[in-house]
């Protein structure tokens, strides 16, 4: 069974902010709404920071940008990096970036990631820029968004074309859940994917690693001119940024860790913790919908969720016909009660979605779980699951400790029952083609300064504890806290979050460690 965060289901472990970007503005397509642009200002370029440089980097931190518009009040630019850091004479890579430069006076660069790992930063500024920052930071800040190496428009990992993602993704497996058979099949598909992989990637796979990103990440710092990063980053994108301070602790300036992964737990661990996160989170969906009125289920809480129970149970032995001729299985439909749990507002799609369902349509099912995967109209938006899996499976150490594996299955069983049997499979990792170099242990990031950190005490997907955890691994980490539902806590209308988050990278005010925010 699956011991890293990198099964077929598994896919939720770190997913993205971005996810939630477009959650909050749910309207007929279930798409983030483009915001309304400023006036462009005059693109501006700065002379890039090389002090202390090595010889054999100056190449990369040397190169002066050429900034072109994309976008009324956007900019972009590529930036060439090294594709081994370790060996940077040995081939280099392209790293896409977005700025939205400050609508006042600019006080310097603010990068963000929205998270996955796979999620775009370059879509997440240019289409949802007002969800990603606030606007007294739009004001004051360059606003950068930049696609990590591997993801979207930077050198990218490339599996499967469409029909590919859509087999590999949505098929459903001839043996019965659970048989040695049916995780051979899951197996082989795994394997099919890497190899695309493999194939169709050219040669970077071995190189897609966090700590490769977190280089990437000073060079962009520097190749913009700033001494220091400012950074603000979502879910997946706080474990980048804590990467980043504890390599670059002297170059750490405000940064901003919103929605935490705790980089000492196990690849078991997070599994076993996000799948409680989002079974307690399916039971807050589930006791609003009961509240409502309106709710396709009856009774208790407990006897909803037995009833989702069975309901799951049903389309996995009777999978649902799609318009497109696509059968909803459990695990599509598993896929989307997960992306609609990352933010509330996205609750009511969730119900219609059960409604339907229970009357034979799949079609909010199979809606929700392909904005889950970035598919629209047949085609893949992004490259987001192939990416996913790249950094995870060069990331997370292998794990085979059969006791400690079994420990965790029966913690999800008995703590996620109605998740619990849609959650585990066949580890995809143990089929890719490079063994994982990264390691899992606490980040102190010494000599950095204060570091914020902010957790939602709901948060399914990347759970309060966690981040409680990274804030007493930082030697000045900073907790506040968001009392609610959904992933990630700046900019999700709490007053108190976004007055301390925003006061902290616009005047460096370190707000009180373990500020409650009700």
């Amino acid at each position: 069974m699956n011991t890293r965060p990198t099964s077929r289901i598994r896919r939720a472990v770190a997913v993205v902010a971005g996810l939630a970007a477009a959650s909050v503005a749910l309207s007929g397509c279930l798409y983030a709404m483009i915001p309304e642009g400023a006036e462009p200002k005059p693109s501006v370029t700065n002379a890039p920071d090389t002090e202390g440089v090595a010889q054999d980097l100056m190449p990369f931190y040397g190169q002066t940008l050429t900034w072109t518009e994309c976008g009324t009040g956007f900019d972009c630019t590529d930036v060439t990096a090294p594709l081994d850091w370790e060996n940077p004479g040995d081939g280099e890579i392209t790293l896409s970036v977005v700025r939205h430069q400050a609508t006042g006076t600019a006080q310097g660069s603010l990068l963000t990631n929205p998270g996955g790992p796979g999620a775009s930063g370059v879509e997440l500024i240019r289409d949802s820029l007002d969800f990603a920052v606030g606007a007294d930071l739009i004001e004051n800040y360059d606003v950068i968004g930049f696609d990590p190496r591997g993801v979207g428009q930077s050198t990218a990992v490339t599996c499967f074309d469409a029909a590919g993602m859509d087999d590999y993704l949505y098929s459903i497996p001839d043996a019965p859940r659970g048989s040695e058979d049916w995780e051979a099949e899951l197996l082989e598909a795994h394997k099919e994917f890497a190899d695309a992989c493999e194939a169709n990637s050219g040669g970077i796979l071995p190189y897609i690693t966090t700590i490769n990103a977190a280089r990437d990440m000073d060079l962009i710092r520097a190749v913009l001119g700033d001494k220091q990063l400012n950074y603000l980053g979502y879910s997946y994108g706080t474990f980048l940024g804590a990467t980043y301070a504890n390599l670059y602790p002297e170059k750490a300036g405000r940064l901003v860790l919103d929605g935490a992964i705790d980089p000492a737990v196990s690849g078991l661990d997070v599994g076993a913790t996000q799948a409680l996160g989002f079974e307690s989170a399916l039971r807050a969906y589930m006791k609003d919908c009961l509240d409502s009125g309106e709710c396709p289920f009856n009774g208790t809480v407990d006897e909803a969720m037995a009833d989702l129970g069975a309901l799951l149970s049903s389309v996995d032995a009777n999978p649902l016909e799609n318009g497109d001729g696509r059968m909803l299985g459990a695990d599509a439909l598993m896929t989307g009660i997960i992306a609609a749990l990352y933010s509330a507002d996205s609750w009511q799609y969730l119900t219609q979605a059960f409604d339907e369902t229970l009357q034979g349509d799949p079609t909010t099912a199979f809606f929700l779980a392909d904005f889950y995967n970035g598919r629209e109209d047949g085609a893949y938006l992004d490259n987001s699951s192939e990416a996913f899996r790249a950094y995870n499976c060069m990331d997370y150490p292998v794990e085979d400790d059969p006791a400690a594996e079994a420990a965790s299955d029966a913690k999800i069983a008995e703590g996620a029952p109605t998740i619990a049997p849609y959650w585990d499979g066949p580890d995809s990792c143990s089929v890719w083609p490079y063994p994982p170099t990264g390691t899992r242990g606490e980040i102190t990031a010494e000599g950095a300064g204060p570091i914020l950190v902010v957790g939602t005490t709901n948060d399914p997907a990347t759970p309060y504890e966690w981040s409680e955890s990274l804030a007493d691994q930082l030697e000045e980490g900073v907790l506040i806290t968001r009392v609610g539902e959904g992933h990630t806590g700046y900019n999700k209308g709490n007053t108190c979050v976004d007055s301390a988050v925003e006061a902290f990278l616009l005047d460096d005010v370190v707000p009180e460690d373990g500020l409650r925010c009700e």
